[in-house]
């Protein structure tokens, strides 16, 4: 995958290149669930990276008529949060490799990130209300 022209999603098999439109993403899901959460972000659960079971976020800039600029990775259960950031974790470096960057974290986790091209990735958690696990895939 050329992760600096866009994602694939395996399940359902579709491609998402960085920069479509709204209304363009919501065709392509025309016979998929994409829920519409807010103004610019959309959400979809699938499988991605050959097994990666999760939710996806897709995040529009600006938020009313943008175009696509943030992926978002997350879970609908945090009760292992060890496992869900090593699960993350493992599946984004079979993909991408070792990140270009890491270091020590908060709340006992690394913080992680990738520069491949003009899209960073970053892997990390921190408190919000809690801690909060954030896997982003960001085109710059």
């Amino acid at each position: 995958m050329d992760i600096n022209k866009g994602f694939q999603i395996d399940e359902p098999n579709l491609f998402i290149p960085w920069g479509i439109e709204e209304m363009k993403l919501t065709n392509l899901f025309i016979s998929k669930k994409l829920t519409h959460v807010t103004t610019g972000y959309y959400t979809t659960t699938c499988k991605s990276l050959n097994g990666l079971d999760c939710e996806l976020g897709f995040h529009f800039a600006p938020r009313f008529n943008g175009h696509l600029k943030e992926l978002e990775f997350f879970r609908r259960n945090y009760d292992d949060p060890k496992k869900s950031f090593d699960d993350f974790q493992s599946y984004f470096e079979k993909q991408f490799g070792e990140p270009t960057y890491s270091r020590k974290g908060s709340e006992g986790f690394n913080d992680y990130k990738w520069v491949i091209g003009n899209t960073e990735i970053i892997h990390n958690v921190f408190d919000r209300f809690g801690p909060e696990e954030h896997m982003r895939i960001i085109r710059l």
